[in-house]
């Protein structure tokens, strides 16, 4: 077990460069499957998520190793192993394999998944969808069993944005043959990213970042290198820290209009944002501005991944703040830590009232999912005195060494063996 050690209430400082995006990393190593070629993603981070996810690839036969930061996977031969719950209740986004596992195999196993506990988070869109292409589906004592032996192209109308359904039907249509359409499908930056990925491999994926997809289906997809996109989440971490602690860094290797939802409530709190091609800086001096309402909703709105994030600087603001999350029903469990710390938080059911101290104090964290985990990372940072944050598997799920990424911004964060 390990522990991250804060000492915090000092302005960040300096300039860091955003790692490769978790989120978009997983749906295209999930996408390897698709090929029987080796497969090379640059510069991809190394997280607890991304380890899950190669040891579910492993476990289909296919191989996988990093050479320094760059990641080769060849899926030459697949085995229709079942992926059992030992392998997909690490990881949330294990569900989105079925789809690049049906579309190259036309059967899959597979339990249910798991990920952090911030609610419920169904996988009926999932299955619908897949239902759509004329697989059958039937949960046998927990594993999902898939047989798209009959799979068929179609129009699929999502009842519900949902990112990984959206993921799971473009990587099932991609060598089905005919077109399918994916309609009220998810607009998130990583949804084009992995469009453009199997693109790269030779497919036909059009109308990604819009509200309706088209997949028109390959007899086979070779391989290729890809670099996915900066990390719009780990960015606007970065951001959300200085905002609470003050100070001027810049960020660099980041796509501004990915995080516009961010920036624009950022400026509201008092923050200063330049941007200079792929770099941004914050500066940020006084207290922040208290935000009277903050909704989460899906791209292109504010992220629910933000959220915490949010909730942790505006602990500090110098009035009340009011959060709504929309799609997550368990997501303000991390704020019960925060008030350890001498933060006013008032929560009823899918909102937060957040009423601004002068300042908070250290205190002893635990993290319980990932977004949380690095909440308390910056009200640690932002805090007078000495924290120690427990639950460091949670966040390293998601953020590739986080003391060292702080470190560079001169705060005093380290990481202890229990």
């Amino acid at each position: 077990m390990q522990k991250l050690v804060i000492d915090g209430g000092k302005p960040l400082q300096g300039e860091t460069v955003i790692q490769t995006a978790k989120n978009a990393a997983l749906p295209i190593i999930a996408a390897c499957i698709l090929t029987d070629e080796a497969v090379v993603i640059e510069n991809c981070p190394k997280l607890k998520d991304i380890d899950a996810m190669l040891d579910i690839v492993k476990h289909l036969g296919c191989k996988a190793e990093f050479n320094g930061n760059d990641l080769t996977v060849c899926c030459r031969d697949i085995e229709l192993n079942v992926i059992n719950s030992d392998l997909t209740g690490k990881l949330r986004s294990s569900i989105f394999i079925m789809g690049s596992i049906l579309s190259r195999c036309r059967k899959a196993y597979i339990s249910h998944p798991g990920g952090c506990e911030i609610g419920l988070r169904p996988i009926d869109l999932h299955i619908s969808g897949l239902k759509g292409l004329s697989v059958k589906i039937m949960d046998d004592c927990g594993v999902i069993c898939c047989d798209g032996s009959e799979m068929k192209s179609n129009i699929i109308n999502l009842d519900f944005a949902s990112v990984g359904a959206t993921e799971n039907l473009m990587m099932a249509g991609a060598l089905l043959e005919g077109e399918t359409v994916i309609v009220n499908a998810a607009r998130e930056p990583e949804i084009v990213d992995l469009a453009e990925f199997i693109n790269a491999m030779g497919g036909k994926v059009s109308g990604a970042g819009g509200s309706v997809i088209s997949v028109v289906g390959v007899k086979k997809l070779h391989g290729c290198r890809y670099r996915p996109i900066p990390d719009r989440i780990c960015a606007g971490t970065v951001l959300a820290a200085v905002a609470a602690t003050g100070g001027d860094v810049t960020i660099k290797n980041v796509v501004p209009e990915h995080i516009f939802g961010v920036t624009e409530r950022l400026k509201k709190t008092g923050s200063r944002l330049a941007v200079h091609g792929d770099s941004m800086r914050i500066t940020m001096t006084n207290r922040p501005k208290p935000l009277h309402k903050l909704e989460t909703n899906v791209y292109p709105a504010f992220p629910t991944d933000m959220q915490p994030q949010f909730c942790a600087f505006l602990t500090r603001a110098t009035g009340s703040s009011v959060i709504v999350e929309n799609l997550f029903e368990s997501r303000f469990g991390y704020t019960s830590e925060l008030v350890k710390m001498g933060a006013n938080i008032t929560v009823k059911d899918r909102i937060a009232v957040v009423n601004g101290v002068p300042s908070l104090h250290g205190a002893s964290l635990r993290a319980s999912d990932l977004r949380g985990g690095a909440a308390l990372v910056i009200a640690a940072l932002a805090a007078e005195g000495r924290s120690a944050v427990f639950g460091t598997e949670h966040i390293d799920r998601g953020y590739e060494n986080i003391e060292r990424t702080f470190g560079e911004l001169a705060a005093t964060i380290h990481r202890v063996q229990i």
